[in-house]
C-alpha cells in the first residue's frame, strides 16, 4: 500500500479547526488534539442548545402572559382556553409581546375572553349554590 503523507490537506484542517477554537483557554486553542476534542464538544452543545433555546423561549412566553393575565383576574390556562373559544390564533410570542409591550391592547382581550368564558364554572358533582344543598333531616 503507498504511503500518503498529506502535506496541505493536513495543514488546512488544523488551520480550519485552529480558526474554530481561537481564544479558548489554555491548550485547547492551541494543540491540536485538544483543539480537536473542544471544537466536538462545542458543537455538540451548540446543536443541543438550538433545540433548547425553542424550549426555553416558549417558556419566557408563558410566563409572561400568565403574568398579565394573573392582572386580571385569569389563570393562563383559562386565558388560553378562552383565546381558543373565541378563534383567536395569536400565538405565545406574539401574546407575550404584547402583555409587555402595548398593555391597553391585552386589557381588551382579556376583557373579550371574560366575555367568552361562562361567569361560574363549577366542578362536576359539587351544587353551584347554596340553596342546592340537601338539609340534613333529623
Amino acid at each position: 500500500m503507498p504511503r500518503v503523507k498529506r502535506g496541505t490537506v493536513r495543514r488546512a484542517n488544523r488551520q480550519k479547526l485552529s480558526k474554530l477554537t481561537k481564544g479558548y483557554f489554555l491548550t485547547k486553542g492551541k494543540l491540536y488534539r485538544s483543539m480537536r476534542e473542544a471544537a466536538d464538544r462545542a458543537g455538540r452543545f451548540a446543536y443541543r442548545d438550538r433545540r433548547r433555546r425553542k424550549r426555553d423561549f416558549r417558556r419566557l412566553w408563558i410566563v409572561r402572559i400568565s403574568a398579565a393575565a394573573r392582572l386580571h383576574d385569569l389563570t393562563y390556562s383559562q386565558f388560553i382556553h378562552g383565546l381558543k373559544k373565541l378563534g383567536v390564533e395569536l400565538d405565545r410570542k406574539m401574546l407575550s409581546e404584547i402583555a409587555t409591550q402595548d398593555a391597553p391592547a391585552f386589557a381588551e382581550l382579556v376583557a373579550k375572553v371574560k366575555e367568552a368564558l361562562p361567569t361560574a364554572e363549577v366542578p362536576a358533582g359539587s351544587p353551584a349554590s347554596a340553596s342546592e344543598v340537601p338539609e340534613k333531616e333529623g
